[in-house]
């Protein structure tokens, strides 16, 4: 019995020994790529991110709620791809002529809560529309800027080749007689009614000489072969329709099926791909970006 505890404690004095031995050994040093590697790690940690990618996240965090239900997750999806054709799309829009006044620029955002700049902004480069072999005219007074001029010449042209001639009824409008046209609706439909499809002084698309009402200006037009005609082939000659068909909480107007903006093919793409090819959501994100 007596040699049986003198072996229990020589074997728990040798575990005691171990122990301490254990506890005093020098730490194991990391050989030079585990270095490395834990440098590379901290590195990529301290690495800040892309700045494009950044004002990505505040703008969109700025649109309203059903931009961000509609577009947002397409977006992200791809954010490079988005990011690039972005650039492409900005870069192209300084192709077209414009002067100081902010509401030249092709992609200027006008609506109820963004007015022309100035306000009384007129185009400097109106030319009057006459009559020609292309497209048909409903009155004498009606103008646009040079090369939206140009652009419907084109899209006309490519509605010839298909058996249609279209139908210009209304484009450049100032200051002053949307503002007429406005209270002229307001006395007919009052004023709730007004609001809805006449657009105060001021915040027209109208006034910057990018925009055309075709054929009758009513819901019937979609059914000619006009209206048929553009909402298939609008896109492709660089034209967009404002004022979609259930979108009014968006755009503020009623659908108009026959008002169409001049907007460059690049810009109907990118468009089409990111923004639910709704121009409102394309326009209010390009002026948040640009002011970010």
């Amino acid at each position: 019995m007596k040699l049986k505890l003198k072996i229990l404690a020589a074997v728990f004095a040798m575990g005691v020994v171990i122990m301490c031995f254990i506890g005093a050994a020098p730490a194991v040093k990391k050989s030079g790529n585990s270095k490395k590697q834990d440098t590379v790690k901290a590195d990529a940690k301290k690495q800040p991110e892309d700045p494009r990618i950044e004002k990505l996240n505040l703008v969109l965090s700025k649109m309203t709620p059903r931009f961000r239900m509609e577009c947002k997750e397409t977006i992200l999806a791809d954010k490079e791809a988005f990011l690039s054709e972005l650039e492409t799309v900005l870069a192209d829009e300084d192709n077209y002529p414009s002067n100081e006044d902010p509401s030249s620029k092709q992609f200027f955002l006008i609506d109820k809560k963004h007015k022309a700049q100035p306000e009384m902004y007129e185009p400097y480069d109106l030319i009057p529309l006459v009559k020609n072999n292309y497209f048909n005219i409903s009155r004498n007074d009606l103008r646009l800027r040079s090369y939206v001029y140009d652009a419907l010449v084109e899209m006309a042209k490519g509605a010839r080749q298909d058996g249609i001639t279209l139908l210009v009824s209304s484009t450049y409008r100032s200051w002053e007689y949307q503002k007429n046209l406005f209270q002229k609706w307001v006395r007919i439909d009052g004023l709730e009614e007004a609001e809805r499809e006449s657009a105060r002084e001021g915040t027209s698309q109208h006034q910057l000489g990018f925009a055309i009402d075709f054929g009758s200006i009513d819901d019937s037009f979609i059914q000619t072969s006009q209206g048929k005609w553009l909402d298939s082939h609008c896109e492709d000659y660089g034209w967009s329709l404002s004022f979609p068909q259930g979108y009014e909480d968006v755009t503020g107007y009623r659908w108009e099926c026959w008002h169409y903006r001049y907007i460059g093919i690049p810009a109907c793409k990118f468009q089409n791909k990111w923004f639910n090819d709704i121009q409102q959501f394309m326009f209010e994100f390009i002026d948040a970006w640009k002011n970010n």
